[in-house]
């Protein structure tokens, strides 16, 4: 084969057979075949799409490049989570134990931040001791000790998709739905599990701006999985404000923490134990409305917290930062953001509120750069109450004045004030459950 003609096909609007696409992601990832004919590929699929079948081939080929984890040693039922990326998105702190506390077992690899999207990893690793690169057998000896464990991603799961994603990045191809939906799901098969929900997050702060695009991502991924011979939910969920109040990598952790004592932002409460409620459904074989007070009562008896509190031990991390966050290092500079006006908080660019808290230090620019742990900002995140000018509707944590004063500005700048009450979108927007699409949300609570 030769892969001109493979892209003149692609080009053309015609579909790809499974042995060209093997031909291709085979070829790249051991070498044989170079960055720009790759990148003319991938150019052509971003401009034609591909069908659900080469979308599919596509997948099982990246996820077939490298390792794919056997969790049959852990005993019950595996579980994995995947948030397509937030502002303030530290659901997986939260999650995890709780499905761990409601007998399941998760095992989830996880990234670094790049950009204004945070990364668990980073955010664990400001866990004093807290170690992320544990091998397969660590993961599932502290999975079937604990019930869950989370890991950074290993160079051996799905490789090609690694170097199609570094190519993709630099060569603007980054947004097709099927290269999207097969760079999430290899990985995501590669990792093991049995059942896999996938939070998709839709707004000013995620990467799919719109329900629509959201929605199409959703469902593939979803068939995906479903052709893979897994069980495979999708929920979209609002980003259209950031996720609860902190943002930056422990401040999260603390907020995490006071989520798991029943003492967190209702909002954040809320998305957790509602994907908690999609997840027990999948393992027990349950409508979600039915697990919800399970997964209420898990959240608030100090369950869930005493399971990330073994994790954190398991995984080489010092314990008592879960018993106490007080012990987590201050930023130096923690400066008061004000009000420049009266009236309640209106639209907000969430995207901004990332790069704000970026430009005080927690986040990175390239995958080598140092962050700052203890940087970050806390909102008055209440969309409820009406500020006077000059009240206090942040706070910025930063290492220096500089970094402070550069993201207070972009921070303000950001936001918007209302008259009245603005309103915002559902948390829960849509749900794909049992290859099922579910207009509207099922699930109408609160945890405040």
């Amino acid at each position: 084969m030769l892969m001109q003609e493979i892209t003149t096909k692609k080009l053309a609007g015609e579909a790809l057979t499974p042995e060209e696409i093997e031909f291709a992601v085979g070829g790249f990832t051991e070498g044989s075949v170079p960055d720009y004919q790759m990148s003319a590929l991938l150019a052509a699929i971003c401009a034609k799409g591909m069908t659900a079948e080469e979308t599919y081939v596509l997948t099982e080929c990246m996820k077939s490049s490298g390792q794919v984890l056997d969790l049959s040693f852990i005993r019950g039922v595996k579980l994995d989570k995947h948030s397509t990326g937030g502002v303030g998105d530290k659901t997986s702190l939260v999650l995890v134990p709780l499905i761990a506390a409601s007998r399941g077992k998760v095992v989830k690899m996880s990234g670094r931040s790049l950009g204004y999207t945070g990364g668990t990893i980073d955010k664990l690793e400001s866990i004093p001791g807290f170690r992320t690169d544990l091998t397969r057998e660590e993961m599932i000896a502290v999975a079937d000790k604990v019930g869950c464990v989370i890991s950074g991603q290993t160079a051996e799961i799905a490789p090609a998709d690694k170097k199609m994603y570094a190519l993709r990045d630099v060569t603007g191809t980054v947004s097709s739905i099927p290269l999207i939906a097969s760079s999430i799901m290899s990985k995501k098969l590669a990792s093991g599990a049995d059942i896999i929900l996938l939070d998709v997050k839709v707004g000013s702060g995620a990467f799919m701006k719109t329900r629509e695009q959201a929605l199409e991502l959703a469902q593939t991924m979803v068939d995906i999985g479903k052709r893979a011979g897994k069980k495979v939910a999708a929920i979209l969920t609002s980003m259209d404000v950031p996720l609860g109040n902190a943002v930056g990598n422990s401040l999260e952790v603390i907020e995490a923490v006071e989520t798991l004592s029943g003492r967190g932002p209702g909002d954040f409460a809320d998305i957790c134990v509602m994907l908690a409620a999609y997840m027990v459904a999948m393992k027990d074989g349950r409508e979600p409305g039915k697990c919800i007070y399970e997964i209420m009562d898990r959240l608030y008896d100090g369950t869930a917290k005493a399971k990330l509190r073994a994790m954190v031990e398991a995984q080489g991390g010092d314990p008592t930062y879960i018993d106490d966050t007080s012990k987590f290092p201050k930023a130096k500079y923690r400066v008061p953001v004000k009000a420049p006006q009266d009236g309640y908080l209106g639209q907000i660019d969430t995207h901004l509120v990332g790069l704000a808290a970026q430009a005080a230090g927690a986040g990175r620019k390239t995958k080598d750069e140092p962050i700052d742990h203890s940087a970050g900002i806390v909102l008055e995140n209440d969309g409820e109450k009406r500020f006077k000018k000059g009240d206090v509707i942040a706070t910025v944590h930063a290492s220096s004045p500089e970094k402070a004063k550069e993201a207070e500005e972009i921070l303000l700048s950001a936001l918007s004030f209302s008259p009245n009450e603005y309103e915002r979108m559902p948390l829960l927007m849509d749900a794909i459950f049992e290859q099922e699409e579910t207009k509207g949300p099922e699930i109408k609570f609160t945890c405040k």
